[in-house]
């Protein structure tokens, strides 16, 4: 794959943490099995992701069964992405 730019290089790479992100979320509505076929998959997402959720997740609570930490995390990842990386000069 060529890219064009750096700047270009980093915004995909931050959209696909966004989308590993979405990946966790589906993967935590799951019940954990660890003969899974799934868990080698599972790891790996959750120690990439975990770095960044773990301090948003002692900030904000969550409210009842629901994480709101990972929302705003995607939320602040989003920004970071779309104010930050795309207006990196080529």
């Amino acid at each position: 794959m060529i890219f064009t730019s750096s700047s270009n290089f980093l915004v995909i790479l931050g959209e696909l943490y966004v989308v590993v992100l979405f990946v966790r979320a589906i993967l935590s509505w799951f019940p954990f099995d660890p003969h899974s076929p799934f868990n080698p998959v599972r790891r790996v997402v959750f120690a990439i992701t975990e770095p960044l959720l773990a301090p948003f997740r002692r900030i904000i609570p969550p409210i009842g069964m629901l994480d709101i930490s990972f929302i705003v995390a995607i939320i602040v990842v989003e920004l970071f992405v779309r104010v930050v990386l795309a207006r990196i000069p080529v």
